[in-house]
């Protein structure tokens, strides 16, 4: 993936079976149509294979990893398993593990810490939540989550995707003044953690109800390099107009 070419990233979830790869057709196509723009689908670990043979054009990414390479750990996939099976990113500290499986900043550090390590993407994932947006605590909740979540090491195999949460899945945007000050806030605090050239190289998404509809006037904000969708990226029929939207 080129540093700070448009990324469209989607996010399946715990959503898909066999019968949901065809929907990647449809993407692919839309993908081949808008050469500038890098575009991922992140499906559950089951479908990674099975998702790469069928579209090998199209990057294909995980929802999570640990950040062990091996061991007793029931039921959880290393950042290497995800390589194996043809993952190219992984995204980490997702709100809704930070929030249903109580991640911790420093847990999410090691995972980005370790997918970068097996030669993948680290997609890092801060964002406020409700009460923290209604308190005017926004900005201090995702600098403290980006300082205790980024690791130091990586170079443009960094993503930061800014997803407040009380936009996910709810069909609320916050205003793109909004969305522009976040961004900033980040595209600052990386340039003092990482330095000046590595932070520009780093590409920041916003995640929250993204639509064909809205995408248009987010890509227009200053320091946002692509989005992160949820529920839109499941069918090529939600998912395309956005691709096309963002080329």
């Amino acid at each position: 993936m080129d540093m700070r070419r448009r990324l469209i990233a989607g996010n399946w979830k715990m959503n898909g079976d066999r019968e949901s790869l065809a929907e990647l057709d449809g993407i692919a196509a839309a993908a081949k149509a808008a050469p500038d723009v890098d575009v991922v689908i992140c499906p559950p670990f089951t479908l990674i294979e099975r998702a790469v043979a069928r579209q090998p054009s199209l990057i294909i990414g995980g929802q999570d990893c640990h950040s062990g390479v091996s061991g007793p750990y029931t039921g959880c996939t290393s950042a290497g398993m995800l390589k194996e099976a043809g993952a190219t990113l992984a995204i980490v500290g997702h709100s809704e593990r930070r929030a249903a499986q109580h991640e911790t900043d420093g847990q999410v550090k090691g995972k980005a810490e370790a997918t970068i390590a097996a030669g993948l993407v680290a997609v890092v994932c801060v964002g406020e939540s409700g009460a923290e947006h209604e308190a005017g605590k926004a900005a201090e909740r995702v600098e403290t989550q980006l300082r205790g979540s980024l690791p130091v090491a990586g170079g443009d195999a960094l993503v930061v995707a800014y997803e407040p949460v009380w936009a996910v899945g709810t069909g609320r945007t916050p205003s793109m003044k909004d969305i522009g000050a976040m961004h900033g806030l980040i595209r600052g605090v990386l340039r003092e953690l990482l330095g000046a050239d590595r932070a520009e190289a780093i590409r920041i998404l916003y995640g929250g109800s993204i639509t064909a509809a809205n995408i248009a006037a987010v890509l227009e904000v200053p320091n946002v390099d692509g989005v992160l969708v949820g529920g839109a990226s499941l069918t090529a029929a939600a998912f395309a107009p956005i691709i096309e939207a963002a080329a």
